[in-house]
Formats: structure tokens, sequence, C-alpha cells
């Protein structure tokens, strides 16, 4: 079994600690750095390539959202996913565009932490209904949306309304049942869509679904 390599980027050395306790009980899962600034976080995710970097939003020098930016766009196999409190920040929806990959509250129970890693470092994307729908819809509602870039003119119908599904929050599985197509075929217009579009992973397709005007906040 691949060990998953995390990075910690949070400028609280508690909550630093308590992550790594808690993944260094795990199996499968290790801490390979920790960092206390954007910038730090940057250097280390250069040196150490980690398969995910654990990212704060707010950070003394360098915020988390500038750091995921660079990191992501230096090392498009590195995974970040947002450690947040959802209610307090209003920066959100611009780690969406930087290239998070997920998000996390940091009232959230352990196993679903362990989980979002796990998820995040298959290649999927955390479009988990109490978070990051809610973020996506805020994220959405705020900027002008952009008029529909050139490569959705390049999409078939099928993968238009696969799109609108994706941006609905619907998983492979969910997409099959009801497209009545078989989970192969809804991973196979999931792939051609990530391909077409220039997306990361599933939760850019949603931000995609929502730019095109495909998909609104309210659903």
């Amino acid at each position: 079994m691949t060990t998953i390599r995390v990075l910690l980027a949070d400028d609280q050395p508690l909550v630093r600690t308590g992550l790594r306790m808690v993944i260094d009980s795990t199996p499968g899962i290790d801490v390979v750095g920790e960092a206390e600034t954007g910038a730090q976080a940057v250097a280390l995710a250069r040196e150490l390539a980690p398969d995910i970097v654990v990212m704060d939003i707010r950070m003394p020098g360098m915020d988390g959202i500038e750091a995921t930016q660079m990191i992501t766009s230096e090392s498009p196999e590195a995974r970040v996913v947002v450690l947040t409190t959802f209610d307090s920040d209003t920066h959100v929806h611009a780690s969406l565009r930087a290239g998070a990959s997920g998000f996390l509250v940091k009232d959230m129970d352990l196993d679903g932490f362990l989980t979002a890693i796990r998820v995040v470092a298959a290649g999927d994307a955390l479009i988990a209904p109490g978070v990051t729908r809610r973020l996506i819809a805020e994220f959405a509602g705020r900027p002008v949306p952009a008029p529909p870039a050139p490569e959705l003119a390049a999409l078939t119908a099928r993968e238009r309304e696969v799109l609108t599904l994706i941006g609905r929050g619907l998983s492979n599985t969910e997409l099959a049942t009801h497209l009545h197509i078989s989970p192969g075929t809804a991973k196979a217009h999931v792939a051609s869509l990530l391909s077409k579009l220039g997306a990361r992973d599933r939760v850019h397709l949603v931000i995609a679904a929502y730019e095109a005007g495909l998909v609104s906040p309210s659903g």
C-alpha cells in the first residue's frame, strides 16, 4: 500500500500538533513536514513533493490562497486541501480558483478528516453537501459570471449534461443512475470533461458548471 505523504500548513502549533498525532497513529498516511506560513509551505512543497498539503487560509505574510496558487501552479500533481472555518472566512471562494481540491473545517470529526485526505489523494475532490457545495455556492454568487470558455463549445450535448449534473453535486454512481448508463461510461464522461476543460479534479468541473451558467447557486 502506498503511503500518503502530507504537509501541514497552519500558523497554530496546537493545530499542527493535533493533526500530526492523528495522522501518525493512522496506517498509510504520514506527515512529512510542517509549515507555519504560506511561504514556508511553498518552500517545503518544492523540497518534499508531498501528495497532500493541508492548508490553512489565514497565515502571516503569504496567506494560504496565494500559497495554494503557487503550489498547484508549480506542481500539478500536488493536491491542496484547504483547512478553514467556513462561517468566518470570506475569502474561501478564492482558494477554488487557486487550485484547491477540497475543504476541511476545523471542527470536523477525525474520521472525516482522514477520509478527506484519502479521497483527495486518490485524485477525487470533496463535494460534501455540508461544506463544498456551500463554498461553491458562495464562490459562484460573488464574482460576475465569466463568459463560456471556448472549451465549452467543444463539449458534446451529453458532456454538457454530465457537467451540469456534476455541478449539482452528483457522484459517478448517481450520474450513471440518472443517465441510465454504466458507472464505467459515467467515469469516462468525467475523464473527458477533465481533459477538455483542463480541470484539475471534480471540484473544478463544478466551478466550470457555475461559471458557464449551467448551474446556479440555488441549484
